[in-house]
């Protein structure tokens, strides 16, 4: 009968849970070791004591921070003390993110301190006090084990400060050893602010120096989409986190708290407030630093009208110029006005829509535009009408001055005033020299300094031409009009095609062939639109007519590639790409390849952008430089910003840029080295320049081969 009730009492103290052995300071239970630990077993009554719980975890298990992630549950305590004595609550060391299948959990492998501190009343009574926990967690792997344990050990309660220090334990060790991995509170010095997005949110957090890696951890569940990659990106002065909403979140948060782990491991706790992460993350404007940006702007705008993109639109203003030579000069004046005039405001109207998208949310970048297939199609059909007129289709300026003998005058001023804003439009897709730099600092100031600035750059653009209509008696260095000018203006039609087969290779990298088909439609009609304006010039019915055909012409090609064309998958996309050394850019790509000693080459490019087309060919793509790449054992990546990307946004405006192209050197292994970047206009020397100056650390051993440094 005896043996009957004991064999009872034991199926009911191990179906409870509970230990059949008398309660001890630790326990090794199913996956795990625990233990109550005191460092210092001497309290002083009146004055806080330190005690922990800490967790030795078999490989591949772990137990869970505060806030779990997408599973589980944090360890709990349960106190019984002394009277005198309470307990505050558990503090969690930064955690680890925990891939488990299509979740992410937020815990700790390996071994993990939960630290506490007990508050001692001055009545406290003296003596020996025992400290009673009751400690419950959720341990997992592929499977999740519930587990509990009761905890004890003893202190001693002594009324007054000991001289002497107490001596050091196994218990004191592990306290000292695990304490450090708490987060610690943001230094007043640094900032942390978040900004709304379509999809999630920016979190900024500005110390003072440039961060390579960070994690972010949120206090409150089912605010953040768990296992959804978190892009870091450098800045200057700190890093920038892009974080995926939970799908169930209905409002943006007031604040942001939580800890944020950066390079190095180390852990803050933030509680980030709204703001605009673009204007946190630049530095504040100087009145020398915006001088020095509005000049280089400046230069940058001259230099622009040497580009591919300018160029055409440059040399048919410049043919007017001849054609004008012998107007008034109040008139040529006027032309040239006029034109500065539409340079200008082109430019404000982009930098407002600009700043208006990212105000609302949207990571932006110059030349955005581009990046809509719509857009690419209406361009390149407005240039192929162009190109029809320059090669004698029709004449555009006699249909339009049919419609009122005082219309000529006005029509001169309206297609100088639009000729400028054709040249801001094709030369968005280009970056001259000084320019990028200039930009990506506007864009990071606030508007009255970033309206200033662009100002600056359309004045530098429209420059060359305004001053020949200012100074009249320049234009006698010109030759005289004449039946010459009519053959140039028709071979000018011919870099204007060109740049239409151009941007018609930029839609078939977004939309395929069926975007194309619908592009080649909306050619055939706008050349029928010609026909008919040449032949019968000057007539109302078939002005409007050909009117009627264009608006069909703009309809069919936005309809084609907006809904007929869907986007080209990123496999398709990649294929030109097979067997290359290039990769596909990602943050973590950058990282994985530093972290295992190799240096790091990003090519921010896109198809739209001439720019980045010519560096390829003329430096990037040749014998030289590769073969430098190689002996350096550089990791060659491509970040493709033809289509919106807002990971690529954010790491262009971190290093200062706000459009392409942009070239990045990365050291190898060495978080708190700042990137080198590269001139926008490249040279097989520039590249193999800076290659030369990369720590040895990253080159390749003498008969190894890049592809078996590869981790």
């Amino acid at each position: 009968m005896r043996s009957f009730r004991f064999i009872f009492a034991l199926i009911f103290l191990l179906a409870a849970g509970v230990p059949v052995f008398a309660a001890s300071s630790s326990a090794d239970v199913a996956h795990l070791h625990v233990q109550l630990v005191v460092p210092y077993p001497i309290m002083v009554a009146g004055n806080p004591a330190d005690v922990g719980i800490y967790f030795k975890l078999e490989p591949g298990w772990h137990v869970y921070w505060k806030n779990a992630g997408d599973s589980g549950e944090p360890p709990r305590i349960r106190w019984t003390l002394p009277e005198g004595i309470t307990a505050g609550p558990i503090q969690f060391p930064a955690p680890k993110r925990l891939p488990l299948g299509p979740l992410m959990d937020f815990g700790y492998e390996d071994e993990v301190l939960f630290p506490l501190s007990l508050s001692l009343d001055k009545t406290a009574k003296t003596g020996s006090a025992v400290l009673h926990a009751k400690v419950d967690w959720l341990v997992c792997r592929e499977v999740c084990i519930p587990g509990k344990a009761e905890l004890e050990t003893s202190a001693s309660v002594v009324d007054h400060m000991l001289k002497d220090a107490p001596p050091s334990s196994a218990d004191a060790e592990i306290y000292k050893r695990l304490l450090g991995r708490l987060p610690e509170p943001l230094p007043s010095s640094a900032k942390a602010v978040f900004a709304s997005t379509a999809t999630g949110f920016q979190l900024a957090i500005l110390t003072g120096k440039s961060e390579s890696a960070a994690q972010f951890f949120p206090d409150e569940q089912n605010l953040i989409d768990n296992p959804a990659p978190q892009v870091a990106a450098p800045l200057g002065q700190g890093v920038v986190l892009t974080l995926k909403k939970d799908a169930n979140l209905a409002a943006a948060p007031a604040k942001l708290t939580g800890v944020v782990e950066l390079s190095g491991g180390r852990a803050y706790e933030i509680a980030a407030l709204p703001g605009t992460v673009a204007a946190a993350a630049a530095p504040a404007a100087s009145g020398s630093g915006v001088v020095k940006a509005a000049g280089l702007a400046f230069l940058g705008g001259i230099i622009l009208n040497l580009m591919p993109c300018v160029f055409p639109v440059l040399f048919i203003k410049g043919l007017s110029l001849v054609n004008s030579s012998g107007e008034e000069k109040h008139k040529q004046r006027g032309h040239g006005l006029v034109y500065t005039a539409g340079i200008v405001v082109s430019f404000w109207a982009l930098v407002a829509a600009l700043l208006g998208l990212r105000a609302a949310g949207a990571t932006l970048g110059w030349g955005f535009q581009f990046q809509s297939p719509v857009f690419v199609a209406l361009m390149a059909g407005l240039l192929f009408f162009l190109g029809l007129s320059l090669a004698g289709q029709f004449e555009i300026g006699l249909t339009l001055t049919s419609a009122g003998g005082g219309l000529a005058q006005k029509q001169g001023y309206a297609g100088s005033f639009f000729t400028g804003v054709l040249a801001v439009i094709v030369a968005t897709p280009c970056t001259a020299p000084f320019m990028g730099a200039a930009v990506g600092y506007a864009l990071a100031q606030s508007a009255v300094v970033t309206f200033a600035i662009f100002t600056a750059l359309a004045l530098g653009l429209a420059l060359p031409y305004l001053l020949l209509t200012l100074q009249p008696a320049w234009t006698r260095l010109l030759p005289k009009p004449g039946a010459w000018m009519e053959v140039l203006k028709q071979a000018t039609a011919v870099p204007i095609f060109a740049t239409v087969i151009w941007l018609a290779w930029v839609l078939v990298q977004t939309r395929g062939a069926t975007g194309v088909a619908a592009l080649l439609a909306m050619f055939l009609l706008l050349a029928v639109a010609g026909w008919i304006l040449g032949r019968w010039p000057a007539k109302r019915i078939p002005s409007i007519a050909a009117g009627l055909v264009i608006v069909g012409a703009v309809a069919l090609g936005v309809y084609g590639v907006n809904v007929m064309a869907g986007p080209v998958s990123a496999s398709t996309g990649n294929a030109e790409a097979a067997g290359s050394r290039w990769e596909p850019w990602s943050q973590a790509a950058v990282d994985k390849y530093r972290a295992a000693g190799r240096p790091v080459f990003v090519d921010f490019t896109a198809s739209w952008c001439l720019s980045c087309q010519v560096n390829e060919r003329v430096a990037l793509r040749t014998a030289a430089v590769d073969d430098a790449f190689k002996k350096a054992n550089v990791a060659l990546l491509k970040a493709d910003w033809t289509s919106h990307d807002d990971a690529i946004s954010q790491v262009l405006t971190s290093l200062g840029r706000s459009g392409v192209p942009a070239y990045v050197l990365y050291a190898s292994n060495s978080n708190e080295s700042a990137p080198v970047l590269l001139p926008e206009v490249l040279t097989p020397g520039i590249v193999i320049d800076a290659l030369s100056k990369i720590p040895a650390a990253g080159a390749l051993p003498a008969g190894a081969s890049a592809s078996a440094a590869k981790p």
